[in-house]
C-alpha cells in the first residue's frame, strides 16, 4: 500500500475537518493551508467585497487575509472555530482600508431596540422570465449598492449576518459585540435599507 500524503483521510470519502486541516499547518503542512484557502477564499472574497464595493480592493483583502491567516496559524488556539477566526481577520482588513479611504460615518449604534426579525431582508425568489431576471439582477445592484452606502458599523453586521448567513452569536464572537449589541446594529442597518430600497422591493 502507498504511502498516505498531503490530505487524504483515514476513512475514505470524509471531508479533512477545520481543526485537524489547522493543527497539520502548525506542523509544517503546506497542503492544509491550501486546502483552507479553497475551502474559503469564496466566503471570504464575498465579505471583503460586500464591504470594500470593488473588486480589485475586494481581491487584495482577501490576499491580505489569507497571508495574516498563515502568519498567526502557529498561534491559533482553538478557543473558536476557524472560520469564526479567518471572518473576523477579513473584516478587520477590509475595515482597515476603507478607514484608509477616509470615508467612514461615525454615528451611534448601541441604542437598545425592539428585537425585530421580521425585519430580515431577503430578495424575492429567483425570477424566470426574461424581464423579471432583469428587475431581480437590478435589485441585486441596488442592495449592493444600499449596503455600501451605509456606516461601516451597519454595513459589517448586515454582511456578516444576511448576506453571508452567520447567525447572531456567530457574528458576535466574529465582531467581539454582545448579541444584544449585534441585534440592535442590525435592527437599525435592516431599517436604513429598507428605506433606501423602497421603490425596489
Amino acid at each position: 500500500m502507498s504511502e498516505t500524503k498531503g490530505l487524504q483521510v483515514a476513512v475514505p470519502g470524509l471531508p479533512v475537518s477545520d481543526e485537524e486541516l489547522v493543527r497539520r499547518v502548525q506542523q509544517g503542512n503546506m497542503e492544509a493551508f491550501e486546502e483552507l484557502v479553497r475551502r474559503y477564499e469564496r466566503k471570504v472574497y464575498n465579505i471583503t467585497y460586500r464591504l470594500l464595493g470593488n473588486e480589485q480592493d475586494a481581491t487584495e483583502a482577501l490576499q491580505d487575509t489569507f497571508l495574516r491567516a498563515y502568519r498567526f496559524l502557529p498561534k491559533f488556539q482553538f478557543k473558536s472555530s476557524f472560520y469564526t477566526w479567518l471572518y473576523r481577520i477579513a473584516t478587520n482588513v477590509s475595515l482597515t482600508r476603507l478607514r484608509r479611504r477616509g470615508n467612514v460615518e461615525v454615528v451611534s449604534l448601541d441604542a437598545p431596540v425592539p428585537d425585530t426579525d421580521d425585519l430580515k431582508f431577503d430578495l424575492p425568489d429567483t425570477a424566470q422570465t426574461p424581464e423579471e431576471a432583469f428587475a431581480q439582477k437590478r435589485l441585486r445592484e441596488k442592495l449592493d449598492q444600499a449596503v455600501r452606502e451605509l456606516p461601516e458599523e451597519y454595513r459589517k453586521v448586515v454582511v456578516l449576518r444576511d448576506l453571508q448567513g452567520l447567525s447572531n452569536e456567530e457574528v458576535s464572537r466574529i465582531l467581539k459585540l454582545s448579541v444584544p449589541a449585534v441585534k440592535s446594529r442590525l435592527h437599525r442597518a435592516r431599517l436604513a435599507l429598507r428605506e433606501k430600497l423602497a421603490g425596489y422591493i
